[in-house]
């Protein structure tokens, strides 16, 4: 039985007849095939395979408020003995377990995810023949250690610096579904556009791409611009941005051009002198004037009105960002692992969860027949957590 199904007799209140757990919902090739790619070896003689390892670090993202030796038992991820009676591991075991799978699978696992659930999600909700992404970023915190200090560092604060060491991350979205199609992290004190940099030379053809008004960097703009077919930007402009304007197409909608800095050019010699943009001004009751930066050209192909409002499409991905920080890590933020691999473990294995919820969602609102964002997030990570335990016990 499906999860949309699942969902359904819950509704009604009835338990369903059957539901495949947690590990029904990832392709055990996918696990496989990244655990070959990082050159990970699987022992089938061990209590807790690599394979096993993975679907404990997904659960962990998904059970923030279980023990993670817990989730081993409960998940039923112990290999059984020889005689097919089930088996229990040590605390002790779990960690030499992680660390003999390290970060890089779990980093394979997600993109194999974005892939296949993402971008598909993407294309069957565009906006005027165009996937609808966003860009922005994001801290998190990681368990206090003097390995996590170091490798992380500590933001600063009116007291001196923080409690926690922080990682800053940067997440390309599909904003009508919140799943993650793109995602990295590094050290706190490295810039979000330094993250943002090589996602959005990655962005797929015939999208566009909203971003905040820190990611109005001409370079990244060009990166985006450039790298596909139909792959465009949109941004909110700031006040001493500077242009020519070429013609006027309509009241508050200007096609302008805009000189790449020479200092710019002198490190990026591929830039062009000048390059055009559109410049769409809009006026909300209650807020001041803004107005917008944009490649999306064409008047008759992308009314003006309707990207003003398209633009507002971006606080989606802070509503992601919440799903993930306020629900999912239940107000925890700080993440659990002591040590920088595991800590990259543990966050890919949050966004592949995160994935996951989301891909469940999406099947939810297509049975139901409405948009991914009208189902609830927190009700439905609830009920994923109970069916998943419910159906391994």
């Amino acid at each position: 039985m499906g999860l949309s199904s699942a969902f359904a007799c819950l509704d009604d209140g009835r338990l369903p007849d059957s539901f495949e757990g947690l590990k029904s919902k990832l392709d055990i090739k996918w696990i496989e095939s990244a655990l070959a790619t990082s050159g990970v070896a699987t022992v089938r003689n061990r209590k807790l395979t690599a394979e096993q390892v993975v679907w404990l670090v997904v659960g962990m993202g998904l059970y923030r408020d279980r023990p993670i030796a817990e989730l081993v038992g409960r998940l039923d991820l112990v290999l059984p003995d020889c005689d097919g009676n089930r088996q229990t591991v040590s605390e002790g075991a779990i960690t030499p377990a992680r660390d003999r799978v390290g970060a890089e699978p779990l980093r394979e696992l997600f993109q194999t995810t974005a892939r296949h659930w993402a971008l598909a999600s993407a294309e069957s909700l565009r906006w005027r023949g165009l996937m609808v992404l966003g860009a922005d970023g994001t801290t998190l915190r990681v368990a206090d250690s003097p390995e996590n200090r170091e490798a992380f560092g500590l933001p600063g604060s009116s007291r001196g610096s923080a409690g926690y060491p922080q990682i800053r991350a940067v997440g390309l979205m599909v904003l009508r579904s919140h799943h993650l199609l793109d995602f990295d992290f590094a050290r706190y004190r490295v810039g979000e556009t330094t993250i943002a940099a090589p996602m959005l030379g990655r962005v797929p053809s015939y999208s566009v791409t909203i971003l905040d008004r820190g990611f109005n960097h001409y370079h990244l703009l060009h990166q985006i611009g450039s790298g596909g077919d139909e792959r465009h930007w949109l941004v909110r402009g700031k006040k001493n941005l500077k242009w020519t304007v070429v013609e006027k197409r309509g009241r508050g909608d200007d096609l302008v051009e805009i000189e790449f800095p020479a200092a710019l050019r002198k490190e990026h010699p591929e830039l062009p002198r000048t390059f055009l943009a559109r410049v769409v001004r809009y006026h909300r009751k209650g807020f001041r004037p803004q107005f917008l930066l944009t490649s999306l050209l064409d008047v008759k192909k992308y009314p003006a009105a309707e990207i003003a409002e398209l633009y507002h499409e971006r606080w989606e991905l802070e509503l992601g960002y919440d799903e993930i920080k306020t629900h999912t890590l239940e107000r925890e933020e700080a993440l659990r692992s002591k040590t920088p691999e595991r800590v990259a473990q543990e966050v890919w294995g949050l966004a592949t969860a995160y994935n996951l919820v989301r891909h469940e969602m999406e099947a939810v609102a297509q049975k139901c027949g409405v948009a991914p964002r009208r189902i609830s997030f927190r009700k439905s990570l609830r009920l994923i957590r109970d069916l998943f335990i419910w159906a391994e016990v």
